[in-house]
């Protein structure tokens, strides 16, 4: 059964994590000579035995806090991004603990020559050898389901739109080991199948099946109609042990990670969670625009002097195209580019976007548009506060008030910032595409954003974000 792989598993990641954290700090350790050595070499270094004897306490205080910061849950499905969030938490929580018993002991005389920097240097090592260490376990993992080992049994109670989804996932995802046995409905005929997938009975035989003990999961996935019958579901996977999941079929509704509120025992599901909402990432992300805005203006101020003698010398008309478009809250602002068509009368501009060999584009236009050098000003518009470095690209007025009634969720977009870039924009979705899976894109990030997931948008757009094959 898997339950036992996931034991012996975890069991062999606790030697192996005290076994890192040993190594780590005979590393920090080993730092801290030579660095004497080098820099310091008058200065008397406490005996090794001091140092080492503090691993009898270190290793199982930090598998502790390993454990409360959730660094031993299964890495089937877990983001590698919030696995390394919380070895940082453990390891930042185990500095402090580290200095203040440091702090507190150094009266005596065998500590007090401690070197409180080589506690430094070990929470700096252990971080990154930690995080080497679990992203080897996970592609050991990932490449031993993909083959077909160590896989998880599933059985799907419901066949719903929930249970599409979560089969369409899977089958994406064969690195996350898991077998779908079957599919359990009250509605659908026998052998009734979705992408392989069958229908192989009713509900009423759950309990029939739950006694062969063959299974490692249950995924309830009943649909939204058939609530009712969820908590008898429910009383009878718990009665048989069976660990049980609950996927609801609501994705049309609420997305995809709805705030929970504990009001006094009563889960109250807020229908969206906008992390910047928050006053407190709002400021954090003002900060970083502001300091990255000036930062990209006086780097590409060359490439923007450039550009603009190029645009004001090969065609007539002004050096920066304001348009209007639609930000935060709805509300309109003037986007700055630099002019890449020739002049044309308003009623010209709003027909539609630009097409292949669209001849109201310039020759340098052509260049600046597919480098997307022409976006380089709105650097100015991050400053004034009407965009951020990353968020939804904005949308011109006329086309917002078409998309709003075509497309489901369209402006939520509107409850941040726009952008410069985005994760729709790295993923492809730039120029003439699908509007549809750029909004999936935007409202994944308006849900799922953080300073780390800015950065690393930011990082991607170096490599795939400023060469537009969509732009015309």
């Amino acid at each position: 059964m898997i339950k036992d792989n996931q034991t012996k598993l975890n069991k062999f990641h606790v030697v192996l994590d005290a076994a890192v954290i040993a190594g780590s700090y005979a590393l920090a350790w080993l730092m801290l000579v030579v660095g004497n050595r080098l820099f310091s070499p008058h200065k008397q270094i406490l005996a090794p035995r001091y140092y080492f004897s503090v691993l009898i306490v270190l290793v199982p205080v930090y598998l502790i806090l390993y454990a409360v910061f959730h660094l031993y849950a299964p890495k089937r499905v877990q983001q590698r991004r919030y696995e390394f969030a919380n070895i940082c938490k453990a390891n930042f929580l185990g500095l402090l603990l580290f200095v203040l018993i440091l702090f507190l002991v150094k009266r005596n005389p065998y500590f007090r020559e401690f070197s409180t920097r080589m506690v430094f240097y070990f929470c700096g090592v252990n971080i990154i050898l930690e995080t080497i260490e679990r992203n080897l376990i996970r592609f050991m993992l990932r490449s031993m389901r993909a083959k077909g080992y160590n896989q998880k049994h599933i059985l799907l109670i419901g066949y719903s739109r929930a249970a599409e989804g979560f089969i369409d996932r899977v089958r994406m995802n064969p690195e996350w080991g898991y077998q779908i046995k079957g599919i359990l409905d009250d509605h659908k005929e026998w052998a009734t199948e979705y992408k392989g997938i069958r229908v192989i009975g009713k509900v009423k035989d759950l309990d029939e099946i739950l006694a062969l003990n063959s299974l490692d999961e249950i995924a309830i996935t009943l649909s939204i109609t058939e609530y009712a019958n969820l908590e008898k579901i429910v009383a009878s996977c718990e009665k048989s042990g069976v660990h049980t999941k609950f996927i609801p079929d609501y994705n049309n509704m609420i997305p995809t990670v709805p705030y929970i509120e504990d009001l006094q025992g009563l889960p109250v599901v807020n229908i969206r969670h906008v992390p910047l909402t928050d006053p407190i990432n709002a400021a954090l992300k003002r900060m970083i625009d502001i300091v990255g805005a000036v930062f990209a203006l006086v780097i590409f101020s060359p490439v923007m002097l450039a550009a603009a003698v190029l645009v004001k010398t090969t065609s007539p008309g002004p050096l920066i195209y304001k348009q209007e478009r639609v930000g935060l809250h709805n509300k309109t602002f003037k986007m700055y580019k630099f002019r890449s068509m020739v002049v044309q009368a308003p009623s010209e501009e709003k027909k539609g976007w630009t097409k292949p060999n669209d001849s109201r584009v310039t020759p340098i236009g052509r260049v600046i548009r597919k480098t997307s050098i022409d976006e380089m000003p709105q650097f100015v518009n991050v400053l004034k506060g009407d965009m951020s470095l990353v968020g939804p690209r904005p949308e011109r007025p006329q086309f917002v008030e078409k998309f709003k009634e075509e497309i489901p969720r369209y402006m939520i977009k509107h409850q941040v910032r726009p952008g410069i870039t985005g994760w729709a924009q790295v993923n492809g979705y730039r120029g003439d595409t699908s509007i549809t899976k750029r909004i999936e894109h935007d409202l994944y990030y308006i849900e799922n954003w953080t300073l780390g997931f800015d950065f690393k948008i930011l990082f991607l757009t170096i490599f795939k974000g400023f060469i537009n094959k969509n732009a015309y």
